[in-house]
């Protein structure tokens, strides 16, 4: 996991990406670098952590420029492991979250072309991609580059003298957030709280062209209008409000978490749950999620049979993609802190392809999960930045016996034909 962001505007972007960088260093900290364009590209990275970055930068006058945090997967952190990466000329710098599979073939093929490669990392196919089918276009150099890409990626592209960004993104999230003359791309919510809380989510094979005070997003080839969602996280909710970290300041905020979350699901006239979309009144039901989330789920199925005495099973995402079964009559529910979790993504799709309901506990409102599942829980926890879950773990146990207290006011075999509030 990384975290990429992007800045094209009025203000100077070496200070706004280094400071979105800085909220987005629990998704990677061996290494970090940034990029800027002002009439060519100046890159600047090391195996550092952001504040040794930062306090190592001269002053960078270009308005365009984007950033990476970097833990690695593929080659040791390194300066010259550590994004952007750039093509043979130096003209295109890339950052990217994934994993390209195919990038030693890749790898090999552009060298036998002539392109000349300096690191272990799989990203850095893809610059000299986009360098190898440019030819004045860069939107469609990118698009035809991806094609040739088999794996996971969120990607911004930044090309010399062009006052541009283009962004792409396929298993991997990536977001839009939309200021006054001026646009911010990044890998999640809290990067850019300190300047917008309008944001747009992009979608599975989109590809953005960004602007200032613009941006036109295509899928399969054609234009797309993809919906702007305001979040109603405060800055001050991505801050450490005083606390030495994060962890303690999230620990701290449970009671008001629960207090949020319940809120929501007594609000009158607010449904929490629709009983007749959650199964067919077959008496099973599949409980998938990963990491901490999948800790709550198990302390789910022991809630759902206790008050519900129906039979609960519960998977990783992960295993249940590769092998796990499901049939349209299971009820389903997939709980994703972030809604972007890609191996929850990839099982409420195959879910879905079988006819079952998806019912999807989710901290982030506009997320991919929360678009994609037949219906929505949301736990109002705010964003948690800790790496190690705490108040979000809670407030998911608070979903949990909330719909495990509904189901249990019912005759089970009457759901299909139910609709509680």
């Amino acid at each position: 996991m990384c975290g990429i962001v992007g800045y094209v505007g009025e203000k100077r972007a070496h200070p706004v990406l280094v400071n979105c960088l800085s909220k987005l260093e629990y998704r990677g900290y061996d290494s970090c670098g940034i990029a800027v364009s002002a009439g060519s590209l100046e890159v600047h990275k090391d195996a550092v952590r952001i504040k040794a970055l930062e306090e190592a930068l001269s002053p960078l006058k270009g308005t365009i420029g984007i950033g990476h945090t970097r833990w690695a997967t593929h080659g040791e952190p390194s300066q010259v492991n550590a994004h952007p990466h750039c093509d043979c000329t130096g003209r295109i710098a890339v950052v990217h979250n994934g994993v390209i599979n195919n990038f030693q073939s890749l790898r090999q093929q552009l060298a036998s072309e002539g392109h000349i490669l300096s690191s272990d990392t799989d990203t850095e196919v893809i610059p000299h991609l986009i360098e190898k089918y440019y030819d004045g276009d860069l939107e469609k150099a990118v698009a035809t580059a991806l094609r040739d890409i088999e794996g996971s990626y969120a990607i911004i592209v930044l090309i010399a003298d062009e006052p541009k960004l283009v962004a792409a993104r396929r298993d991997s999230p990536l977001i839009i957030g939309i200021g006054d003359r001026e646009r911010f791309i990044a890998s999640d919510v809290p990067a850019i709280l300190d300047y917008t809380s309008r944001v747009i989510y992009l979608e599975d094979g989109d590809i953005a062209v960004i602007t200032a005070d613009s941006m036109a997003v295509k899928s399969d080839g054609l234009g797309v209008a993809r919906e702007e969602h305001k979040i109603l996280w405060s800055v001050g909710d991505a801050q450490k409000g005083g606390y030495e970290h994060f962890m303690l300041k999230e620990i701290h905020e449970q009671p008001k978490v629960i207090r949020d979350t319940l809120a929501e699901y007594i609000a009158a006239g607010e449904p929490v749950a629709d009983l007749a979309m959650v199964g067919t009144g077959l008496g099973d039901m599949i409980i998938l999620a990963c990491g901490t989330s999948y800790h709550a789920a198990l302390i789910g199925k022991y809630i759902i049979e206790g008050l519900v005495k129906i039979p609960v099973r519960v998977e990783l995402a992960s295993e249940f993609n590769y092998s796990g079964q499901a049939s349209v009559g299971n009820r389903a529910i997939v709980i994703t802190q972030s809604g972007e979790t890609a191996d929850a993504l990839k099982a409420i799709k195959r879910l879905k392809e079988r006819g079952c309901q998806v019912e999807v506990i989710t901290n982030v409102v506009g997320s991919t999960a929360s678009r994609i599942a037949d219906q929505i829980v949301y736990t109002r926890a705010g964003p948690e930045i800790s790496v190690a879950a705490t108040k979000s773990f809670l407030a998911q146990l608070i979903a949990l016996y909330w719909l495990a207290l509904l189901y249990s006011k019912v005759d089970i075999s009457q759901l299909d034909t139910l609709n509680l509030c």
